[in-house]
């Protein structure tokens, strides 16, 4: 009579174990949000609209002669409600019969939905600032460039550019205050390997970078140039194939074979937020069991619109994302 052995026992041993948990994932941060002022008193209807004023002019003015009286200018700025979206996702009765995860993956429907939805937003508001620009186009201001090609080919964005954003900006008036720039992250990988940021003897300052990486989570360790630097992989693409280097050199950058990413720098300051937004319908989840089909259904629901409040507090610096 033979003993128990590994080929003899075939039958009771398990070739492949199941684990009880779900593998998830890895989620990345959304932030556009908090730079989004949220619209009130809109309270039915798709289109709202905000008038403007501009500014007085000041005249010379010569004694015992009539004062010359000028208009004020005035404009208006209008917001649609434009993005209707759903998420949704049923199980069987026969699927939460049979699965052993069933409870899990329903368990996770909703949150999923409220996410997916909320990963929309966060894609639409970062790609707003391009909503309606013709392609290598400088974006000019007062002749204050806005839109350029980042350093070396558009390669990357290099201390001057930072340099420059905070130069258009304030030549548009725009406060100093709370300023921000999202880039992608072969940004950070730049500016973690530029030269002289690495050799702590050109630059003492950035002693901090060469010990822990110039990011901890979605933030920069350092200010650059008054900029608080967040990565996002949330940027929009381009493929301008004549984009101005704001250093001429070269003159233009072709990104039509290597897709640019869009990379923006504003001030984040209360009274300059960047972009405006209104929830007509905030995401909403609706529950049915659908007899006919013997399943559970969920849903969620969601209406918004955003779109670029102030112009002249935008700035775009276009770079390839090949590291």
């Amino acid at each position: 009579m033979s003993g128990m052995t590994t080929a003899n026992m075939s039958q009771l041993t398990r070739s492949e174990l199941w684990s009880s948990e779900l593998k998830e994932i890895l989620r990345d941060e959304m932030q556009a949000q908090k730079y989004v002022r949220m619209l009130d008193g809109f309270p039915d209807g798709d289109t709202f609209t905000i008038p403007s004023i501009g500014q007085l002019q000041v005249d010379n003015y010569e004694e015992d002669t009539d004062v010359l009286y000028r208009p004020m200018d005035t404009g208006e700025f209008q917001f649609t409600i434009t993005e209707y979206l759903s998420s949704a996702s049923y199980i069987t009765n026969k699927a939460k019969q049979d699965a052993f995860y069933a409870a899990q993956l329903e368990a996770a429907f909703v949150p999923e939905q409220e996410r997916a939805i909320m990963a929309h937003f966060e894609r639409t508001t970062l790609a707003t600032p391009e909503a309606g620009v013709s392609a290598n186009s400088q974006e000019l201001i007062d002749g204050i460039q806005h839109r350029w090609a980042g350093s070396s080919s558009g390669a990357f964005i290099s201390v001057a550019d930072f340099a420059r954003a905070r130069y258009a900006l304030k030549k548009l008036n725009v406060p100093d205050t709370n300023l921000v720039a999202i880039v992608d992250p072969s940004v950070e990988y730049t500016i973690n390997t530029l030269s002289n940021l690495v050799s702590v003897s050109d630059n003492p300052r950035w002693e901090g970078i060469v010990s822990s990486g110039i990011a901890t989570g979605m933030k920069f360790v350092k200010n650059i140039y008054g900029f608080d630097v967040y990565t996002s992989n949330y940027l929009k693409d381009v493929t301008d194939n004549a984009l101005t280097n704001a250093a001429s050199t070269p003159a233009n950058v072709d990104f039509s074979s290597v897709n640019g990413k869009v990379n923006l720098f504003f001030s984040a300051a209360s009274n300059v937020m960047p972009f405006v937004g209104a929830w007509r319908q905030a995401p909403k989840v609706d529950f049915e069991y659908n007899k006919n089909k013997q399943r559970d259904e969920y849903v969620t629901t969601a209406r918004y619109g955003v779109k670029l409040y102030h112009p002249e507090n935008m700035v775009r610096i276009v770079t390839k994302t090949n590291v």
